[in-house]
Parts: C-alpha cells; sequence; structure tokens
C-alpha cells in the first residue's frame, strides 16, 4: 500500500497557515466592528486551526504499514482524528448557539459597520472555499479521510462566514436607512448555521466510527459467492470482515476445499485472494483451508 502521508502533511500545513491568516483576519474585523457573532466565527476559525494541528499529529503515526506493536497497520490513528475532529465541529455549535443567547441576553449593541471590514470578510470567505476545496480533491485523490474530515469541517466555516457576512451587511444597511430590526439579522441567520455545523460532525463521526468498533465491511454473502465461484471450493464458513471498504478492509474465512494436497489447497487460496482484492482492494485476507470432510453451510459475522 501506498504511504501517502508525506502528501497529507504537505496539505494540512499548508490549510494551517491559510486558517492562522484567517483566524487573525475575523479577530482583527471583529474587535474593529464589535462584532459578537463575528468573534464566535473567529473562535469556531481556533477548531480549524486546532484540527489542522491534530491532523498531522495523528497522521505522523498513521502509517499503513504494520509492525511489531501494530500488526493490522496503523489506519485507525486516522479514524481517531476524523473523530475529534467531529468534536470540535461540536462546540463549535454549541460557540454559536451560545453567542446567540449571548447577544439577545446583552438587548443588542451598536456595531461599527464600513466597506473595508466586509471587503475582508469576503477574502476570508475566498480563503476558506479554496481550503475546502484544495482538501477534499486531495482528500478523495489519495484516499485520506483526514483531509476529507476537515475539508468538511472548513466548509461549515464557509456558511458560516457568509452567515456572519449577511448580518453584517443586513445591520450596515439598517444603520443607513434607519430600519431598527435589521440589528438582529445576524442572530436570526446563526441557528440554521449551527444545524449545518452539527449535521458536519455528524457526517464525518458516521463515516469513521465504522472502523474504530470493527463493524462488519462487507456482507459475508457476498464474500461467499465469490468464493464459490472457484473451482475446486465447496464452502466457506465462519466468514467476518472489518474495516472500510476502500479505505483499508480485513477479512477472515474458512475455506472448504476439494483437493488433499497443501500445494493445490494453496492455489485455490491464492486464486480466491486474487478475486477478493480485485474486488474490494485495499484489503487484508486470512484463510483457514479445511479438509473436504469438514462440511458446512454456515455463514456467520464473527
Amino acid at each position: 500500500m501506498e504511504d501517502t502521508r508525506p502528501e497529507v502533511q504537505k496539505v494540512l500545513w499548508i490549510t494551517l497557515i491559510l486558517n492562522l491568516v484567517v483566524l487573525v483576519l475575523k479577530l482583527v474585523v471583529g474587535l474593529w466592528t464589535g462584532s459578537l457573532s463575528l468573534l464566535a466565527d473567529a473562535l469556531h476559525s481556533v477548531t480549524d486551526s486546532a484540527s489542522n494541528v491534530l491532523g498531522l499529529v495523528a497522521v505522523q503515526f498513521a502509517s499503513p504499514y504494520p509492525d511489531r506493536e501494530h500488526p493490522y497497520g496503523h489506519q485507525k490513528f486516522e479514524a481517531v482524528a476524523a473523530i475529534g475532529i467531529a468534536a470540535f465541529l461540536g462546540v463549535a455549535c454549541f460557540e454559536i448557539f451560545k453567542g446567540v443567547v449571548d447577544r439577545i441576553m446583552s438587548g443588542g449593541r451598536e456595531l461599527t459597520i464600513s466597506a473595508p471590514s466586509l471587503w475582508i470578510m469576503l477574502i476570508v470567505m475566498g480563503i476558506n472555499i479554496f481550503v475546502t476545496f484544495y482538501e477534499r480533491r486531495v482528500g478523495l485523490r489519495i484516499g485520506s479521510p483526514i483531509l476529507v474530515a476537515d475539508a468538511q469541517h472548513t466548509m461549515s466555516d464557509v456558511w458560516i462566514t457568509i452567515t456572519v457576512i449577511a448580518g453584517l451587511i443586513g445591520i450596515w444597511i439598517g444603520q443607513l436607512s434607519g430600519i431598527g430590526w435589521l440589528a438582529w439579522l445576524d442572530l436570526l441567520l446563526a441557528c440554521p448555521v449551527a444545524i449545518l455545523v452539527f449535521w458536519s460532525g455528524w457526517k464525518v463521526l458516521r463515516n469513521n466510527l465504522p472502523i474504530l468498533v470493527d463493524e462488519m465491511a462487507i456482507a459475508p454473502e457476498a464474500i461467499l459467492e465469490i468464493t464459490l465461484s472457484v473451482t475446486g471450493v465447496i464452502n466457506c464458513h465462519d466468514i467476518a470482515s472489518r474495516g472500510v471498504v476502500g479505505r483499508q478492509a480485513f477479512i477472515e474465512m474458512h475455506l472448504i476445499v476439494a483437493p488433499g494436497d497443501v500445494e493445490s489447497a494453496h492455489q485455490i487460496t491464492e486464486t480466491v485472494e486474487d478475486l477478493l482484492h480485485e474486488r474490494f482492494d485495499p484489503v487484508r485476507i486470512t484463510i483457514h483451508v479445511e479438509p473436504p470432510s469438514h462440511q458446512s453451510d454456515q455463514v456467520t459475522y464473527q
């Protein structure tokens, strides 16, 4: 299996630098305008940078090759990091709702909105959009869950930034035209964005939890069908699989073969493995060969 860690680390370093630039710009504009929603958005950008650092640490340990201490490889390190990003998204969702409540309880505040501050926010949004598509494109190309998860995280930041910009524009228009109720527009838009942030975290959790809990990766019936298509195979049972198809899967089974000699039985298992590799790669396969006298129709998940 190809070690893609150097490319993943390169992408994470680039996005970390860009996310730090975004964080600084949001803090500057937030303090300049006095916008609590923008300062909350800056707090969400802290989670972007923290996610990058978490990813860099995880990828350092996520070698695709087994060693003495980790005979099944290290892919779960990336899954753990992705779960951490889901947790960051949950924190960001909480902070958004907390910011809304704080603004309502404080009765609002006069903000200082200007065209330059809005232009800076548009630049921030452009950087976030670039980071999102850059990470996602590379992550899908090399099959890195940490990059795809981090791209989803950054995409939530794009929606938050869009909401903040819309709120600032609304407040600005309200100040110029004397329409007071527009001052609350950013709060009305913040709640749907919080829901989007939560949904992004749920998708990251749903995509990575199966590899941590060893959920079945491939239906045993599908493995049985492929195996029985090989000449010399009588039956197979005690079929088990885990991992994620397309990332890294593991298959175990007991194989009953017709030939009684070791060399012929070995050749049959090689053919079975080749077919399973062709269908489910990357996959590691363990086959226990049994003699023709051992017959079983059992297909299990264990």
